[in-house]
């Protein structure tokens, strides 16, 4: 017995207005937040000091991160690499100090809690390189979005295709606002987690568009929004096991995965709940909304020369 049949007949089109409302409201504060809050940027893009250290003995991350706070190091952030024995401590920029000699104070402080503790690496990210890399990774977001635009273009006619792109737009503008709102660290990670999302978003869009344009073409008797309700219910089951699936990982990741990957699983988690509906929601009501029709999805049927008598 499947969990959710093929034939369940639910009225996802007859439901989209409450959703565009919904949506509305949350790009809105997506936009607030972004302008208010802004982005916490991390050190990847703000540049700073990175430093390696390993203890004598396995240490625990919230003790080492009471001694830095304590000896006036509260902003450091402090995770796990390696065994359990090393530590990575990384500190924003601070004007007028020298990085070598932040290096050695904050080694100080934490040797005065384990005289054993050893300085492994000490690397300082300039502000200029970490403004590259914030360019770069804008760049990179922008180069993955146009070929994703220019796929869809190719692959499905033009309201299909903007409705996908709407969607697209919709899960990474109301997960970047979520991020701005919770103040979640946007490091390479999120930016790669980002990414990520722009492909799990298109993915679902895909699988029913295909559906979509093939029940164009065989439920002639339907009206376009009894098609894409069809199409959607027949893909109901795939879309929400595969979702599951998805989302039981991401929590996983949450909650075991510790400091260094939460903001990367914060951000995914995100953008997977909201391209999930987004899909239905979004980009199948948004074809419909454009006026997509039978005749806009048959395929072109050139005739030959006719012969001549």
């Amino acid at each position: 017995m499947e969990l959710f049949p093929h034939n369940s007949k639910v009225d996802f089109m007859g439901q989209r207005y409450v959703w565009y409302a919904i949506s509305g409201a949350l790009i809105f504060l997506s936009v607030v937040g972004l302008a208010v809050r802004g982005l916490n940027f991390g050190i990847d893009f703000t540049g700073g000091l990175v430093m390696e250290v390993r203890y004598p003995e396995p240490v625990n991350l919230e003790t080492v991160r009471e001694q830095l706070a304590t000896s006036g190091f509260g902003e450091a952030q402090a995770q796990r690499f390696g065994a359990d024995r090393d530590v990575m401590i990384r500190l924003p920029p601070q004007a007028g100090v020298d990085p070598k000699q932040l290096g050695d104070r904050v080694l100080k402080a934490l040797a005065s809690h384990d005289p054993g503790v050893q300085m492994q690496r000490v690397e300082y990210v300039g502000p200029q390189v970490g403004s590259e890399l914030a360019d770069q990774g804008g760049l990179a977001l922008l180069i993955a979005v146009a070929g994703i635009m220019l796929y869809v273009g190719l692959r499905f006619e033009f309201r299909l295709a903007s409705g996908a792109v709407i969607a697209l737009a919709h899960d990474v503008i109301i997960t970047i606002g979520v991020i701005s709102w919770a103040q979640v660290s946007f490091d390479l990670s999120v930016l790669a987690a980002v990414l990520g999302i722009i492909g799990y978003s298109i993915n679902d869009s895909i699988v029913i568009f295909d559906r979509i344009r093939e029940n164009f073409i065989k439920l002639r008797r339907l009206t376009p929004a009894e098609i894409i309700n069809t199409s959607v219910n027949q893909t109901l089951s795939r879309t929400i096991m595969t979702n599951l699936t998805v989302l039981l990982v991401l929590v996983a990741l949450l909650v075991l995965g510790g400091d260094t990957l939460r903001p990367f699983s914060i951000t995914m988690l995100v953008g997977a709940i909201f391209g999930t509906y987004s899909t239905i929601y979004v980009a199948s009501s948004m074809a419909l909304e454009m006026g997509v029709r039978r005749e806009h999805l048959l395929p072109v049927v050139r005739e030959g020369p006719k012969d001549q008598l």
